[in-house]
């Protein structure tokens, strides 16, 4: 745990309405198609210019280098370490064993997130504007992230509230600092409580000072996170 977040139209409107309105059902369609795709991907081999990949747990199938994995994600390069991926727009290096979960927006101020082999929800999000690896962590009392990670974003967490804080391998150092805004999926909270932690954190953790500002609901391997302020 850490530290104890009706109106009037002719008929000729109404013509143009019905003419049109195949065309927008087949757009919204495939609109909420994209939105809805979530899946979680698995980097199990690596061959020139090919990766093979596990899908949301299925059998092993082998992508070459710019195709679609699935609906907003791309394979990008291969090398021997592992491959790049590209997930909405944004690309990411997944090493080999390792695995990365995308998320599912479904309506403005929600966001589904799948858990991952070992049952952890992790997701992508931002940190006052930096792309952040998040672990969600109800036993968290704020987000907490590791000094390394806040010297990449920027952050000058020295000028924060100095404070010890208990870890499972003894005391590290810490700083209570305030971050400007904190983004997951669909969801963007401001002014958020965030600690800077020296040692002892190998991941940042979306801790309580987030999640409270959200409702949570679980159903098996899903969360939902819904904006409540």
């Amino acid at each position: 745990m850490i530290f104890r977040l009706n109106s009037i139209i002719s008929v000729t409107e109404v013509l143009a309405v019905r003419r049109i309105a195949p065309y927008l059902f087949s757009l919204l369609t495939g609109l909420l198609g994209l939105s809805v795709q979530a899946a979680n991907i698995s980097v199990v081999g690596v061959y020139p210019g090919k990766a093979v990949l596990v899908v949301d747990q299925g059998h092993p199938k082998t992508y070459a280098a710019g195709s679609d994995v699935v609906p907003g994600v791309k394979l990008i390069s291969v090398s021997k370490s592992g491959a790049v991926l590209e997930i909405n727009g944004k690309r990411e290096r997944i090493a080999m064993g390792q695995h990365v979960g995308t998320t599912r927006h479904s309506s403005a101020g929600t966001v589904t997130l799948h858990a991952d082999g070992r049952g952890h929800f992790v997701t992508n999000g931002q940190i006052n504007g930096g792309t952040v690896r998040m672990l969600v962590d109800t036993g968290a009392t704020v987000v907490a992230m590791p000094a390394y990670e806040a010297k990449r974003l920027g952050i000058n967490y020295k000028s924060g509230q100095v404070m010890r804080v208990r870890t499972a391998n003894g005391i590290a150092m810490g700083y209570m600092i305030q971050l400007d805004h904190v983004k997951v999926g669909d969801i963007t909270l401001y002014q958020v409580r965030g600690l800077v932690q020296e040692s002892g954190l190998p991941v940042t953790l979306l801790g309580m000072s987030f999640l409270n500002r959200t409702k949570m609901s679980r159903d098996g391997d899903t969360m939902v996170l819904e904006k409540r302020y």
